[in-house]
């Protein structure tokens, strides 16, 4: 599962994004799904998540961006002034499922976006 920042401003700096990661697992923990690996850069995240049938992607990626732009926003204010009209993250996501032949790939993937 990946998300951008609204308009890919760079504000998950090295304050925020620590912060951002414990809001999403605690929301997983919340939510009864597991976040397997997490990383991204200032302007997005990636998540592998392993979930029942019963978790809809929607609505996982509701809970996700809903709760942790509410809470972040919260912590810290100054984002609001990058971020007008009260939004963090784009609309819009991507997911996608992994196979047991894939998840490694998908894993070291997620593992080397902070290395390129």
């Amino acid at each position: 599962m990946v998300w951008c920042v609204k308009y890919r401003h760079k504000v998950l700096t090295k304050e925020i994004e620590p912060r951002l990661k414990e809001i999403l697992l605690q929301i997983s923990e919340q939510y009864c799904f597991t976040i397997s690996e997490m990383e991204g850069d200032q302007d997005y995240i990636h998540l592998l998540i392993e979930c029942s049938p019963q978790h809809t992607i929607p609505n996982m990626v509701k809970v996700l961006k809903g709760i942790s732009a509410r809470l972040l926003f919260k912590e810290f204010p100054q984002l609001k002034k990058k971020l007008w009209g009260g939004h963090l993250w784009n609309p819009s996501y991507f997911v996608a499922t992994v196979s047991e032949h894939t998840e490694e790939q998908i894993r070291k993937y997620i593992q080397d976006q902070k290395v390129k």
